[in-house]
């Protein structure tokens, strides 16, 4: 198989156990029946924009190129911070984008990964987001109508607990598990004037307290690694080794780890042995 890398394409079977696919180009490869098996993954040294397709000698915003980083608003600020959404003054990149992935409803969801933390994410990505962090436990608190919303509440709710992952604890085991609903109950009181003052400033925009049930993930792991070592394209073309698992977008070998997302819109060929 030649062609660009995307992130791994990602399905929960009847188990709860996350179904990896590796895209390469326009092929898929299965992944969870190569766990125990020797693959190696080669960047050619080209790297193709994701958006329009031309070559590039570097990645921006995993996998654009400089002159589409710098006019795509999925690429602007923003959308890492959400509270600082700028819309309103008329200077988004790309407004009627922003209406149909910034102007619909998003969750504000606590995780289990490296231990408790917060997130948000459009009403169409669960529990696939869950899955991109590697979390082992997922469980949506609020659904609001916007995605700066979102962002506003998460910024209170990280003033409590984390908003970001571990990876290298995430990789190294699973965290226990963790009563998200219990936790939940704990920490919304403590943000709940500020949500009324949120509320009242942001007129007919809702928040909507929800009572979801704590959704279980597994990953299909053999080992997990002692110790992290990070493969990285840049620095050595050739990725290889044994396959011992899968987690959030990260590929478990015996020689290493190696973040796929990170290289979106590398072009490799994946050997299989």
């Amino acid at each position: 198989m030649l062609g660009t890398l995307k992130k791994m394409r990602v399905q929960l079977d009847d188990a709860q156990q996350v179904q990896y696919q590796l895209v390469v180009g326009d092929e898929l490869l299965p992944l969870n029946p190569l766990i125990g098996k020797q693959l190696t993954l080669t960047h050619t040294g080209n790297i193709f924009c994701c958006n329009c397709g031309k070559k590039s000698k570097k990645s921006y915003s995993q996998g654009h190129c400089f002159v589409c980083m710098q006019k795509l608003a999925s690429c602007d600020m923003c959308i890492m911070k959400p509270e600082t959404c700028h819309y309103d003054q008329g200077t988004c990149r790309e407004p009627e984008w922003a209406q149909s992935h910034c102007f619909v409803p998003h969750y504000v969801y606590l995780s289990n990964t490296s231990g408790v933390k917060v997130g948000i994410t459009r009403h169409t990505q669960l529990p696939t987001r869950w899955i991109d962090q590697g979390a082992t436990q997922g469980l949506p608190i609020f659904k609001v109508s916007t995605r700066q919303l979102s962002g506003l509440v998460e910024v209170e709710l990280a003033k409590l607990v984390n908003d970001k992952t571990h990876w290298q604890a995430m990789l190294k085991g699973h965290a226990d598990d963790i009563d998200l609903n219990a936790k939940a109950a704990e920490l919304i009181p403590q943000i709940e004037a500020k949500l009324h003052e949120i509320g009242m400033q942001k007129g007919d925009y809702s928040i909507e307290r929800l009572d979801e049930t704590i959704q279980s993930i597994h990953y299909p792991i053999d080992t997990f690694p002692k110790k992290i070592t990070s493969h990285n394209f840049d620095k050595n073309e050739v990725v290889s080794g044994i396959l011992q698992g899968i987690k959030g977008q990260y590929l478990i070998f015996d020689t290493g780890v190696i973040n796929i997302r990170k290289f979106t819109a590398y072009e490799v060929s994946v050997e299989l042995i």
